[in-house]
Parts: C-alpha cells; sequence; structure tokens
C-alpha cells in the first residue's frame, strides 16, 4: 500500500517534555487517521522536525522512497520557518498542509500558558504556510480537527489524487500509429507530457500487436469469450466476428503487460493486417482502468488511465468519451455522446448486448462491439488541450439523463446528458475554452478532484459549473 508521510513540526526551545507530548499527540493522530484511512493509504508518522537538518532530511527521505505518494504537514507548536526552506525545496512529492490541532475544544478553566506554548497551530502553521507560498509551493491546505468527517474526507481525497500522481509519473502510453491526419485538437506535445506529468508516450506499429494476435490459440479465444459470456448478452449470430474481437483482446492484453502500458490509442487509418477495428476488445480494457484515447489522442488515453488511478474505491465509471451530436428542442437541449465503437460498459444502465454491425469507415468488416443506454446521474467531463505555451484542462459538471425515446437504428452504445448551467452557456465556454471533442467523462469524480489535480501538476483549469458566465 502506498504510505503518505506526517511530518510534525515543532523546534528546540520548548524542551524535552514538550517535545515528547508533540511526538505523543502525533503519534495519536496518525494511529487515528489510519483507522479512518486504512483501505486508501497508509500513514506514516515520522520524528518531529526541530531544525533545518532534520527538516531536509525528512524531505529528503519522502522524495526518495518510491512507496510514498506524498506529505501531511502539520505544526503543532511555533516552528521557525527559515529551518524549512532547504526540505521544501527538495521535497518532490505531493503536500497536504493540516492546520488542526490535537485539542477539540479549549479547556478553558485550565487554560495556561504551557497549553498555549503546546497547542499553537494558529501561529505555527501561519509562519509555515509563508515560507510555503513564498517558495511557491504547489499544496492542499485543509483546516479543521482531524477528527471530524469533512476533514478526513478530503484528507482521503488528497491520498487519492497523489496515488494518481504517482501513477502518472513513469506511466508507459502507446500509440498504435499516429494522430488522425489533419486532426488538431487531439495532438500535443509528447516530450513536454513527459516533463510536467511523467507520462511516456510512444509510437507502435500496429503490426507489433498483429504480430501478437496471429499467435493467439483458439483456445486463449475460447476463455475470452467465456469471459464475455458472464459479463455481457450475445446478440448476433455472428460468432466468427466476436471470436475476432476476443483475439485482439488477448493480443492487447499480452502486448500492454510485455511492455507495461497503461493507456494506448489507435487509429482507424492504420489498421494494417485486422480485418476490424477494435472495439468490443478495447471497451472492455477501458472497464478494467486501462486507459484509451481513439484516433491516435494519447491525451485523453493517458488522462483516462490517470483519472481511472483516482477514482479506484469509488462509486461510478470513468472512461473515455466523444461529442457526437445534439437534441436541440428549446429548453430541453440534449447531448447525445457516443463514438464509433468506444464507449466503456463501466457506464451501462444495464447488461450490455454484443452486436455487429457495418462501421461505415475505414474499410474493414463489421466489428462487434457492445451496445447499450447510459447511466443517470451528475458527473464531469474533463478534457486536456495542448495550448502550444502550456497544457490547460477544461472541467464541466453535466447531468447524464435516460435517453427520451428508443434508438432501435443506432448499433453503437452511448451516453446522454444536459449542460451545466445551461446548454448554450455550457456549450459556448467549452468552445470558447479550447475544449476538445474528445473527454474522460466520471460519475465517481468531482470537480474539486480535478481541481487538486490541476494544482499539484501546475496545470491551467478552466472550470464550467453553476456560475459559469461567458
Amino acid at each position: 500500500m502506498k504510505k503518505l508521510y506526517f511530518i510534525t513540526g515543532s523546534q528546540d526551545l520548548y524542551g524535552e517534555e514538550t517535545l515528547k507530548q508533540v511526538a505523543a499527540d502525533s503519534a495519536e493522530m496518525v494511529k487515528f487517521l489510519n483507522g479512518k484511512l486504512k483501505d486508501t493509504v497508509k500513514i506514516v508518522c515520522t520524528s518531529t522536525v526541530r531544525n533545518a537538518e532534520e527538516a531536509e532530511d525528512i524531505c529528503l527521505k519522502a522524495t526518495c522512497d518510491k512507496d510514498c505518494v506524498g506529505v501531511i504537514t502539520w505544526m503543532h507548536t511555533f516552528s521557525p520557518a527559515k529551518m524549512w526552506i532547504r526540505g521544501l525545496q527538495a521535497l518532490k512529492k505531493p503536500m497536504l498542509h493540516l492546520h488542526t490541532q490535537a485539542n477539540e475544544k479549549l479547556p478553558y478553566k485550565t487554560i495556561d500558558m504551557d497549553f498555549m506554548n503546546l497547542n499553537q497551530s494558529a501561529h505555527g502553521d501561519r509562519e509555515f504556510g509563508f515560507i510555503c507560498t513564498r517558495l511557491g509551493i504547489k499544496r492542499e491546505v485543509v483546516v479543521g480537527f482531524y477528527r471530524h468527517e469533512d476533514v478526513i474526507e478530503k484528507i482521503r481525497a488528497f491520498a487519492q489524487v497523489a496515488i494518481a500522481l504517482n501513477f502518472s509519473h513513469g506511466m508507459r502510453v502507446a500509440m498504435f500509429g499516429s494522430n488522425m491526419r489533419d486532426v488538431a485538437v487531439t495532438d500535443g506535445d509528447r516530450v513536454e507530457s513527459e516533463i510536467r506529468y511523467g507520462w511516456n508516450v510512444n509510437y507502435y506499429g500496429i503490426g507489433d500487436m498483429v504480430e501478437i494476435a496471429n499467435a493467439v490459440t483458439e483456445q486463449e479465444i475460447d476463455e475470452k469469450m467465456s469471459e464475455y459470456d458472464k459479463k455481457y448478452e450475445l446478440a448476433t449470430k455472428d460468432i466468427k466476428a466476436v471470436r475476432e474481437q476476443a483475439k485482439y483482446h488477448v493480443a492487447l492484453e499480452k502486448f500492454l503487460k510485455q511492455e507495461r502500458i497503461s493507456a494506448f490509442t489507435d487509429n482507424f487509418q492504420d489498421l494494417h493486417g485486422l480485418t476490424q477495428l477494435p472495439g468490443l476488445s478495447v471497451q472492455d480494457l477501458m472497464s478494467k482502468g486501462v486507459g484509451f484515447g481513439a484516433e491516435g489522442d494519447y491525451k485523453t488515453g493517458a488522462l483516462m488511465a490517470v483519472l481511472c488511478k483516482m477514482a479506484e474505491g469509488r462509486k461510478g465509471g470513468t472512461a473515455f468519451m466523444e461529442d457526437y451530436t445534439y437534441d436541440l428542442t428549446a429548453g430541453s437541449e440534449k447531448e447525445l455522446a457516443s463514438h464509433m465503437l468506444e464507449v466503456s460498459p463501466a457506464f451501462a444502465a444495464s447488461k450490455p448486448k454484443i452486436e455487429v454491425h457495418p462501421l461505415g469507415i475505414g474499410g474493414k468488416q463489421p466489428p462487434a462491439r457492445l451496445v447499450f443506454d447510459g447511466v443517470e446521474g451528475d458527473g464531469i467531463a474533463v478534457c486536456m488541450v495542448d495550448m502550444g505555451t502550456h497544457f490547460r484542462l477544461i472541467c464541466a459538471k453535466i447531468r447524464l439523463i435516460k435517453q427520451p425515446e428508443a434508438m432501435p437504428k443506432l448499433p453503437v452504445a452511448r451516453l446522454m446528458w444536459e449542460l451545466v448551467p445551461d446548454f448554450k452557456t455550457g456549450a459556448a465556454a467549452w468552445i470558447y475554452a479550447g475544449g476538445a471533442h474528445h473527454a474522460v467523462v466520471s460519475t465517481a469524480l468531482k470537480v474539486e478532484d480535478i481541481k487538486l489535480f490541476a494544482k499539484l501538476t501546475d496545470t491551467e483549469l478552466i472550470v464550467i459549473d453553476e456560475s459559469t458566465v461567458i
């Protein structure tokens, strides 16, 4: 399990007795928080920091510990901030500054200067906060008594984002083929992606996967078909087409494992050696948290993998999605979101059906795919675009709805949603911001999660929500 270091600040000025109490209070806090967060992260209580050497040592240790995804800092007493400078400059892990106390209430009848000197986070955390701001440290500040539920949930959310950032650093992304020809918004600076987010994005010829697919055995295909039978409803007589997708599925899983890939893209313009565009196989992989971007959109594929990691343990789905078409009925405008094939069953409102239909693009045989109607509920749509000088995240609130009528001739999975705050404002804001037609949709994550991700990666963020005005 990944770890958060709990670092408590003080100084030698107060004497041994006070420092023992600081250590005891820190240990008690960590014990409590571990009981609450044991399914998410392990919190490690470190020695109290009393001087610049100890501050630098613990920050270097956190930076070098591969299992440490971040730190929680707290100033129990006053802790002169100049002693933190070298340590904070050395720290390369996300920080949560917890502004709390060991005591919830003041002991009004017995409070004295000894109590004041020991429990002065109101003093010490402001000093520490200043030096963090002076140094430009990107961090999350959480305020409140550490046993209160809202504080615990904010710490949990920070841990989930920190785990996702740790996963992001060094994540490998495969592009089968390049970006779709002449398309602008899905392209991006792969070098800058690795510098800022740790994404190692590389091109692979589709033949690398085809070679593996050609070696897949009938037994392996049978096993994959058995897996499909348990999860999906077979609604086609074209079993050969389904088995072809099962072959691709086995091959993709082998390739991803062999190359340690967490996200990938494909491109219907580059399918040499394949008889179908991968559909069912990609849909199933997305439901397992493998990132995907269509038409060479590596940014969306990588972002999907990171957000899926962030959403682990939460209810709801997270996956690639594309804006497609609208119902522009005045006053009840709706968006129909879908793709040629690749819509994750994580969004299925009922058991998906395996169907085979002509694709009408790419010049290949009719591919097998999952068809279903989407879930209802609140969600977000998040996209990343390359502005040339920097990356920009755009996060829009959406309301997923039940489709008003059946769509018997639409042979693909789909979602329908309403834009926030209203259709015209939401759509115009997305377009003004330069938002892509590809996004990662999530019913598990909140705007606050994306804000924290953006802050800790120093990424520009535009939020479209109830308060948005053009």
